[in-house]
């Protein structure tokens, strides 16, 4: 009988190597190197100005850096023209820390916004397309209504359908439960397990949330001082003898 064959290794689909960023005399990535693998929920976790949401800019070429490479899905991200860097944008879905949803436009109108400005389905398809999005995330009924009448959690529901009709192949979360109470932060983390446990998506977290970061993640990776401190999965992240990681983990400002 033949060897059982060993299982395959995790296949990375985003790849920062080397990269540094500096705003002035602020260096605010340094030397950060972070690897994102085929349909994980990676959380990256930091303080307040630690150069989370800019690691996600840089991850989908929002921002180019000072230094170093970024690999996405293949392609030399740094390489591209403006043209082709479009293209790219087009695998991502971004869900903004505040929604950012238009409040003059439904919430179908709203999911539906990004399929017509960038031509990304046929118009005969995108009321289906919006329609299945919001099903996803558990609101088939508010495609009527307006972000005023949607509460904290909805309209955050509603950013993640309209990332999700993009039918992208990673979606970036810049943290997406801030604001919101114990429940309605448990149906986003739902809705966001649950969203890559029925298509694989890839998708990375920026969090402040310890409990949900825990819910959720598959890998946990800090970002301290500029470059990635540890990367982990939960348990053995959380049994890291790393100072800045007990700090966190514990709350306890720095001190200084």
């Amino acid at each position: 009988m033949a060897p059982e064959a060993p299982p395959s290794a995790p296949r990375t689909v985003i790849r920062l190597k080397g990269v540094r960023k500096a705003f002035g005399e602020k260096v605010v990535l340094d030397d950060l190197d972070l690897e994102v693998r085929k349909s994980e929920i990676l959380v990256i976790l930091g303080g307040s100005g630690a150069g989370k949401s800019l690691t996600l800019k840089v991850m989908c070429g929002l921002v180019r850096p000072d230094a170093g490479s970024v690999t996405v899905f293949k392609q030399d991200l740094l390489s591209l023209d403006e043209r082709d860097l479009r293209h790219l944008r087009r695998k991502f879905g971004y869900v903004f820390q505040s929604g950012a949803l238009i409040n003059w436009l439904s919430a179908e109108e709203n999911v539906a916004l990004p399929l017509q400005e960038n031509d990304l389905c046929p118009p005969e398809e995108v009321e289906g397309r919006v329609r299945e999005s919001l099903a996803m995330v558990g609101l088939p009924e508010a495609g009527p209504l307006f972000p005023d009448q949607l509460s904290g959690g909805m309209r955050k529901r509603v950013a993640l359908a309209r990332g999700l009709a993009q039918q992208p192949l990673a979606i970036l979360y810049d943290e997406p439960t801030t604001g919101l109470d114990p429940v309605s932060t448990a149906t986003i983390d739902r809705v966001i397990k649950g969203t890559r446990d029925r298509t694989g998506l890839t998708s990375v977290v920026i969090s402040h949330d310890l409990d949900s970061t825990f819910r959720i993640a598959d890998r946990i990776a800090m970002l301290y001082e500029g470059r990635i401190l540890a990367c982990a999965p939960p348990e053995e992240f959380k049994a890291l003898d790393l100072e800045p990681v007990r700090r966190f983990l514990q709350a306890v400002p720095d001190e200084g």
